[in-house]
């Protein structure tokens, strides 16, 4: 089989506008985590999430082509094109059809819908722009993408709610590997701060409210945790068979090993152990490692009462004996649940710590709870040497996404 690396990486979210800020502003604890700017959030009894900040479209695009730009789509393309340089990826024109972008995203052009809502129940419009269509599908991020580098290749998006980009770096990592693609631009992206969508967040009761102090706001693991933070961004990352990158002489981030996913097939959102514990075996059977082996986990960790006590039974009952002395961070402390986005900027934090040799943290940890008694690497930055780590994305529905990364000797 064809081993496949990646060579570039691509961030734009809440703690950092290019993938070296967003890793030291995650080994910083610095937060992304603020009162809401986008709309008046007043009305709301949750105030704040992780948006992107001082982001103004025109900054980064021409007035005529954001008809066709989503917000999400806006960050998919600018996370793109930092992947696309850093990795120094030049496709010839024999290859386009074997180049190709799979991109996921859990709430699709979420901006585009409450603004149409808008205009039609508010404002009573009576027609909407031509372009909504094209500007909130799902997919509306590949084919921008696609069209933006002429990729011709396999190209698809995943819809998986929190597993998104798991699912979607995953089955990028499936296609070259069996032989169907080269190189292949994969991430997740969303932008799912919307009066709408916070309004229906609210009703789940899982948001913390970060009264006093939005960027403490999301604790994980920790025992007076609250619940999660939304968020927003795109993370993309440069996957790339890895014959063909050493031919170029590119640098090689990491190796991408193995991949599992599962469906708990049980309740649409209280997640299970037996699921989540299979793909985590899956990835680990495909990437040939034993359990021991692995250095450090970047948890699913959403700060919720359930997932948090869940994932830690699930780590326990995967590695062990051994689980206790496991580094297990959440960086969703900081970065916030960016849905779809989430599991591809947990992935771009699991492979900068490969590079660097240091764990980022879980931010805003008070308190142990007995039910979360891991190593969750609380409030500061861990230097330590990792070769082989995990990256867990565990999604509404029971789907699951886990990815394993390895550091190159």
């Amino acid at each position: 089989m064809r081993r496949v690396v990646i060579t570039g990486l691509g961030v734009f979210a809440s703690t950092g506008k290019d993938s070296k800020t967003f890793f030291d502003n995650l080994c910083n604890a610095r937060s992304g985590v603020r009162r809401i700017t986008q709309f008046d959030p007043s009305a709301l009894s949750v105030q704040i999430a992780a948006e992107v900040p001082n982001y103004d479209p025109a900054d980064y695009f021409p007035t005529k082509r954001l008809d066709l730009l989503d917000r999400f789509s806006q960050f998919a393309l600018l996370a793109s094109k930092e992947a696309v340089k850093s990795s120094g990826l030049e496709i010839k024109e024999e290859e386009r059809s074997r180049f190709g972008v799979v991109i996921g995203s859990g709430m699709g052009g979420a901006q585009g819908l409450d603004h149409g809502y808008l205009r039609l129940y508010a404002q009573q419009a009576t027609r909407l722009h031509p372009f909504t269509i094209p500007k909130i599908m799902h997919n509306a991020p590949v084919s921008q993408v696609c069209m933006e580098y002429n990729a011709q290749g396999p190209s698809f998006s995943t819809a998986t709610a929190c597993s998104s980009s798991g699912h979607a770096i995953g089955e990028a990592f499936h296609l070259i590997k069996f032989g169907l693609a080269d190189v292949i631009l994969a991430g997740g992206a969303d932008s799912p701060i919307t009066y709408g969508m916070m309004r229906s967040w609210e009703s789940v009761r899982v948001l913390a409210s970060g009264n006093g102090d939005p960027a403490r706001a999301c604790r994980p693991f920790s025992a007076d945790r609250e619940g999660m933070v939304i968020g927003e961004g795109a993370a993309v990352l440069a996957l790339e068979e890895m014959e063909r990158a050493r031919q170029r002489g590119a640098e090689i981030l990491a190796e991408i090993s193995g991949f599992g996913m599962t469906s708990d097939a049980g309740h649409i959102t209280q997640p299970s152990v037996d699921g989540p514990a299979r793909a985590i075996r899956v990835a680990l059977e495909e990437a040939q490692v034993n359990a021991g082996e692995v250095d450090y986990i970047n948890a699913h960790g959403t700060g919720t009462r359930l997932n948090d006590a869940t994932e830690t039974t699930i780590v326990k009952l995967v590695f062990g004996e051994r689980a206790r002395h496991l580094p297990v961070s959440s960086t969703k402390s900081m970065h916030g649940h960016a849905m779809g986005a989430t599991g591809a900027l947990e992935l771009a934090a699991t492979v900068e710590a490969l590079r660097h040799s240091v764990v980022p943290p879980t931010a805003n940890y008070t308190e142990p709870d007995a039910e979360c008694d891991l190593d969750v690497v609380p409030n500061q930055a861990r230097p330590m040497p990792v070769r082989i780590a995990l990256s867990n994305s565990f999604a509404f529905g029971g789907l699951n996404a886990v990815l394993l990364v390895r550091r190159l000797e």
